[in-house]
């Protein structure tokens, strides 16, 4: 009789099907199945993913969860700014009222986790993951969900495949509120610095303030669309160029509150004054908006509550409960503060 540490033997998962007639399958080893659902790192990816597949179609059953650590980990595409303190303190509200504690990664600029990252987070067995403005591929996702690890986008790149649970701001609406209150004031000559367009929010956002102008019957001038990356330089680069035209704009809508400070380093450095000379609008209210000179009128995306709600759900998921709602889109606001007014010219 073969010994009950033998892979090969292993207990069959609830459908009754073996970590040996998935080694067949696969064309492995059953000790390389057997760490696949142990979730050993020392597995190549293209093995891994088919191992993963056949476990998946053949209803293969891990008959006991390991076992935990207390973390949840908050991956990041970047740590830079007040962005991350604030997703940071929304998921800490949440994490440490169920005993648990945060674990921050970050991608370095990237917005897809290599395969070290997936490695390394399979070897800390947290409770769950929340991914902000980065997250895995579809295989990744299925990487860890085999292996109980549930993931939450906040504030997604792009449309959340397979059904990955996530939250996110209402970001159309914030471009239209954004450029309507500019038209409201009398603007005609709307510039929008936007967003990285291939990325859900700044598509959004966009799309929100063709809606606007387009609502009021003004046409939009190709000259004032610019596109960004949701960086400082963003705003001061194309700023420098828009107060270069021969016709520049009365007012500019920014893809976030980084772009508008860019937006006000150019003015400054071209003598004029704001909104004196040039009206503008932010995204995101983060605290440095209101402490600007003058104090930045901008579109309150609720980041804290964003990523407490996302906490709350890899939580659920961890404890085997269901999501009445897979996807959230939280609304966002106007704030009007010092830095729009009536054109001057």
């Amino acid at each position: 009789m073969p010994s009950t540490s033998d892979p090969a033997s292993s207990a069959a998962g609830n459908a009754g099907v073996t970590i040996a007639q998935i080694a067949a399958l696969a064309g492995v080893s059953a000790a390389t199945v057997s760490k696949v659902v142990n979730g050993h790192v020392e597995v190549a990816a293209e093995t891994r993913a088919l191992v993963e597949r056949l476990l998946r179609e053949q209803g293969y059953r891990r008959q006991k969860r390991v076992s935990r650590s207390s973390l949840v980990e908050v991956l990041f595409h970047e740590l830079a700014g007040t962005y991350p303190v604030e997703v940071v303190k929304g998921v800490e509200r949440v994490v440490t009222e169920h005993g648990l504690t945060i674990s921050l990664s970050e991608l370095h600029g990237q917005h897809i986790p290599d395969r070290s990252w997936i490695d390394g987070l399979l070897a800390r067995r947290p409770v769950g993951v929340v991914a902000v403005f980065s997250g895995p591929t579809p295989a990744q996702y299925q990487q860890l969900s085999s292996r109980d690890i549930p993931v939450v986008l906040v504030d997604p790149t792009g449309e959340p495949a397979h059904g990955m649970p996530s939250v996110g701001a209402d970001n159309w609406s914030g471009g239209l509120a954004a450029t309507r209150h500019l038209l409201e004031l009398g603007h005609r000559r709307i510039a929008v610095i936007t967003g990285a367009t291939g990325m859900l929010s700044g598509r959004a956002r966009l799309d929100g303030y063709r809606a606007a102008m387009d609502a009021a019957g003004v046409p939009v001038d190709p000259e004032l669309v610019r596109e960004g990356r949701f960086q400082i330089v963003d705003g001061l680069e194309h700023t420098r160029e828009l107060l270069r035209l021969p016709d520049p704009p009365t007012a500019v809508v920014t893809g976030n509150d980084g772009e508008a400070l860019g937006v006000y380093q150019a003015v400054y450095e071209a003598g004029l004054r704001i909104p004196d000379d040039l009206s503008v609008v932010g995204f995101d209210d983060l605290p440095p908006a209101q402490w600007m000179i003058p104090a930045l009128t901008t579109i309150r995306q609720p980041l804290g509550e964003m990523a407490a709600t996302a906490a709350g759900m890899v939580i659920d998921l961890a404890q085997g409960r269901e999501l009445p709602q897979r996807r959230l889109v939280l609304s966002t606001e106007l704030v009007v503060r010092a830095s729009t007014a009536a054109p001057g010219r």
